[in-house]
Parts: C-alpha cells; sequence; structure tokens
C-alpha cells in the first residue's frame, strides 16, 4: 500500500521534464520512495510516499509487494534513472540480508525497465544534501523542503530520505552507473541499523 501526503504534486501530462529520478529507501517493514524531475537544473518534486510492510505476514509476500509498488511507479512516471540507498556492512548478519533482499527487488523493478541505477552511502547522501554527513532525518527533510520548494510532512521521514537520495543523484549526476563509495567506514552500516531498527526487523 502507498501512503501519500496530500501536499505532493501530480505529474501534468503535457510536462517534459529533462530528467526524472526515482530515489528509492528501501525497507522490509517500510520502504520510502521520492520522485522528482530537473529542468535546465531546476529540481521540482513529482512524488514522494511510503509503502507500509509491516501489515504482510510473510517475508517473502512483503517482499512481492514492494516490487509491485516501485513497478508501478516505474511505469506511471517513467523514470530516466533510479538512485538507492546503499547500506553496505554491518556485523548483523540477519538486518543486512533483509534489507539487501528489499535493495536487491527494487533494483530488479528497475533493471526490469532497463532503468540505470545509482547507489549511494547514508553519509554521502546526508553530506549532498546538508553539508553534513551525520544529519538527522529533521535536517535532511528541511534541507530537501528547502531545495524542492515543498513543504513536507515530517511524519513521512522515509519519504523525505527517499528525496534527499534523488536530490543526491542530481548533484551527482554525472557519477556513472551503480556508483557506490568505496571509502565509506564499516561503521556507517552500524550507525544506519541503529537509526532504521523498525524497517529490517
Amino acid at each position: 500500500m502507498i501512503a501519500t501526503p496530500p501536499s505532493a504534486n501530480n505529474r501534468s501530462e503535457s510536462s517534459t521534464p529533462e530528467k526524472i529520478i526515482l530515489g528509492v529507501d528501501p525497507g522490509t517493514q517500510v520502504a520510502g520512495y521520492g520522485i522528482i524531475s530537473v529542468k535546465a537544473g531546476a529540481m521540482s518534486m513529482m512524488q514522494y510516499g511510503v509503502v507500509q510492510l509491516s501489515k504482510y505476514t510473510t517475508y517473502q509476500l512483503k517482499l512481492q509487494k514492494l516490487h509491485e509498488t516501485i513497478l508501478r511507479l516505474i511505469d506511471e512516471y517513467h523514470p530516466d534513472e533510479m538512485a538507492i540507498e546503499d547500506p553496505f556492512f554491518g556485523k548483523n548478519v540477519q538486518a543486512m540480508l533483509k534489507l539487501g533482499r528489499a535493495q536487491g527487488v527494487v533494483m530488479a523493478a528497475a533493471l526490469s525497465r532497463n532503468i540505470p541505477i545509482v547507489e549511494y552511502a547514508p553519509r554521502r547522501i546526508k553530506q549532498s544534501v546538508t553539508g553534513n554527513g551525520n544529519a538527522s532525518k529533521d535536517q535532511v527533510s528541511q534541507m530537501v523542503s528547502t531545495l524542492l520548494g515543498e513543504k513536507l510532512e515530517p511524519k513521512f521521514f522515509d519519504a523525505t530520505d527517499a528525496l534527499a537520495i534523488a536530490v543526491c543523484h542530481h548533484f551527482h549526476e554525472n557519477a556513472l552507473p551503480t556508483v557506490s563509495s568505496k571509502k565509506t567506514k564499516k561503521g556507517a552500516w552500524g550507525a544506519f541499523v541503529s537509526e532504521n531498527s523498525n524497517r529490517i526487523m
């Protein structure tokens, strides 16, 4: 199920964005998505929301619903590129496997539509958007709101995180597909799990 804040904009049939970027913040309990268009260097928000997966009883069903939702978004908005968060390493193997599988089905949806995928580490996203690699979710949300000129719902942090991923990709649009930050410290995953435990348990 997709929960979309009422302030989110729908794509106009007559609009011709120069580039459409789908940002995804994967999860097995809740996943966020954000879609922006970039025209003449100016960003605007097309849509954002969350996929609530906690109500589904099995892990396989959660992955299926996540995959179906991302495909539906792709078919509706026709993004040129997908940007996704890559949490990288960690000691919690079970959490890492669950989130990795969620990331995998999201990527599979994009690949099935021949959409290029770029991966960014959480710290790099925060650094790109706020200038601070240790920024809080609230700080990220506020900065994304400022950059896109939109009033975003603070309760949709997973969705605003996804918008931040899309914005980060725009700022790094010259990066090659499937980019990942190899300089990210292994501790970044531990911090990610600590901040997002409700999304992967």
